[in-house]
């Protein structure tokens, strides 16, 4: 028998292994894994459980289990993650404006950044395609500007969906002869909602078909108005080809930088975030990362999401060893265990012991939250959140089959708005909802609404893996009559019947205690005991009932699967005949 603790107190972290429980608790892990199952709960020896659960095995014990408190220096180092050290105003000095580069595909961002850099770099680029995310300096007059470059404004968003917001500016790359694009119209939404100063682009201006008066006018009908139309919003033509306005974008770049006053603290532990990550064959993981306070240097402990590691390499952007960067510098960096995600916060610690303290409870706390589900906007909540005082804005991403239906949706939900909640309607557009779509609502806890569109296949597995709500409607009306019963907390959840699996009638016996039974071959599926079903003849329904009943030869059975034969008996309905259809359903609910 097991020796027990002799306390009956004991204290119990909020996320630990089942190997540590049983250290805890003085028993053997062995014993901890039969216990949990006899609750319903299936872990190895190396499993993350949380307190609650934990607790169960302490109490049944006999035990009094309390969450233990995090010590240090964990719990410093995750307030080092969670709060931003407050710098004194004497300690900040101005920094270089960080600028992202957003637009349409082919409309020319990476020739201009490479036109901006004085190198060919879009030249070795197969179909267009920017096929390295990467971050790079110049200098003009003495001032430095650190420019982003992306494949698209995805990646951009994804950064801010894991709270990094990494842009001072963003220029919106529109071409002069195409005008305003599909993705020019995504990337304006995404800018916007990233709430950061917008400075347009109008490339291509050398060409014959080039009107850049079009391209404003275009712009003011997607919430940009530039400066000759009474905006704020300055708008510089430039050629990526010949060179011309580009003296003018970088001017507006250094004067919208200036009206920031961008400054930050380069006498601290140094804080930057992931701008791209791979494993290089030879050289391990390496990151691109952006400085964005403090001074980072050669020999530092990091801490990158669940990694760690401490820096034995750093290179500028033109490959260059160095020995530090400060605030607003983009680097690349060698010494990582392993390849962190993009977006991800880097910070320099104390040491490498401390940086391994930290990603172990960050891992800890993952496994432990994953255990309960997102925690994301959606209507069935909105009304609670509303109340608690936790929502004051509900953010839609609206995507419709054709523009009137858009544009007649975004105006008559905009209406619904109240002095409790405003609804803001961030990005409308036609067609599928795509990942970007999800990433969109992801990053501004926004829900979406398909209006006849349906759902790419990788954007509805995305918004589940994230907890974004998709919600499609045919009829005008019923979304707004979701919406403003969700805003009421009068919304009524609803279901939608999903088919199991189909069973033909091929013979009808008779019974003097069931009533008749259908002897049946299910056609597909997986029919189960206690469904609800309808029976079809010649494809239209004649009757409805719940299975009663499943049997294979005389033994009662809880289902059946395809290509095997049974006999059914239903509740409600025996006037079978043969070549009738009965159908297995349930109903799922959809809000």
């Amino acid at each position: 028998m097991t020796a027990k603790p002799t306390s009956t107190a004991v204290r119990i972290p909020a996320a630990l292994t089942v190997k540590e429980l049983g250290d805890i608790l003085n028993i053997s892990a062995i014993e901890v894994i039969k216990r949990l199952m006899t609750n319903g709960v299936m872990a190895n020896v190396n499993q993350t459980i949380d307190y609650d659960t934990a607790a169960i095995i302490a109490v049944e014990l006999g035990l009094d289990p309390e969450e233990a408190v995090a010590e240090e220096p964990a719990v410093a180092a995750l307030a080092l993650e969670e709060e931003e050290i407050a710098d004194d105003p004497a300690s900040l000095k101005p920094r270089p404006p960080v600028v992202t580069i957003l637009g349409h595909v082919d409309h020319g961002k990476t020739s201009l950044l490479d036109a901006i850099r004085k190198t060919k770099v879009a030249a070795g680029e197969a179909g267009g395609i920017t096929q390295h995310i990467g971050a790079y300096q110049i200098e003009r007059d003495g001032k430095l500007v650190t420019f982003i470059d992306t494949p698209g404004h995805a990646a951009f968003t994804a950064m801010r969906a894991r709270g990094a917001q990494v842009t001072d500016i963003a220029i919106l790359v529109v071409a002069a002869n195409d005008g305003v694009m599909p993705q020019t119209i995504e990337a304006i939404n995404h800018a916007l909602a990233a709430e950061v100063p917008i400075i347009v682009a109008i490339n291509k201006i050398d060409l014959p078909t080039a009107n850049p008066d079009r391209v404003k006018q275009q712009l003011t009908e997607h919430n940009i108005v530039v400066e000759e139309y009474g905006g704020d919003v300055v708008a510089v033509p430039v050629s990526a080809t010949t060179g011309e306005g580009l003296a003018d974008l970088l001017e507006a770049i250094n004067l919208v930088a200036e009206i920031g006053e961008l400054k930050a603290n380069p006498d601290r532990p140094a804080s930057a975030v992931v701008v791209e990550a791979e494993m290089d064959a030879g050289r391990g993981p390496i990151a691109t990362v952006l400085v964005q306070a403090g001074t980072l240097r050669q020999g530092d402990a990091v801490v990158a999401g669940e990694t760690s590691g401490k820096i034995k390499a750093m290179f500028d952007d033109q490959g260059k060893r160095v020995r530090e960067a400060g605030p607003a510098t983009p680097v690349v960096i060698m010494g990582l265990e392993a390849v962190p995600e993009a977006g991800e916060r880097i910070r320099a610690v104390a040491d490498e012991r401390l940086a391994r303290t930290i990603v172990d409870e960050r891992r800890r706390g993952r496994e432990a939250a994953e255990q309960t589900d997102h925690a994301h906007v959606n209507l069935d909540t909105l009304f609670n959140e509303i109340s608690a005082g936790k929502l004051k804005e509900l953010i839609i991403i609206l995507k419709a089959d054709v523009r009137g239906s858009a544009e007649a949706l975004k105006g008559a939900l905009e209406r619904l708005s109240n002095p409790e909640v405003k609804l803001k309607i961030i990005h409308s557009a036609t067609g599928p909802v795509s990942d970007s779509d999800v990433m969109l609502a992801e990053a501004s806890n926004g829900i979406i609404i398909a209006f006849n569109s349906r759902t790419d296949p990788s954007a509805k597995k995305r918004a589940e893996a994230t907890g974004v709500e998709i919600r499609s409607y045919s009829i005008i009306y019923q979304v707004l009559e979701d919406v403003e019963k969700a805003l009421t907390g009068m919304l009524e959840p609803k279901y939608e019947m999903v088919t199991d699996g189909h069973a033909e009638v091929r013979q009808v016996f008779k019974s003097s205690r069931l009533g008749q039974i259908a002897g049946c071959y299910v056609l597909d599926g997986t029919i189960k005991r206690g469904s609800p079903t309808r029976v079809l003849r010649n494809n239209e329904e004649i009757g409805k009932g719940r299975c009663e009943g499943l049997k294979r030869f005389q033994e009662d059975v809880r289902e059946v699967q395809a290509g095997y034969e049974c006999g059914v008996v239903l509740s409600g309905f025996d006037k079978y005949a043969e070549g009738d259809v009965i159908e297995f359903y349930h109903e799922a609910r959809v809000n």
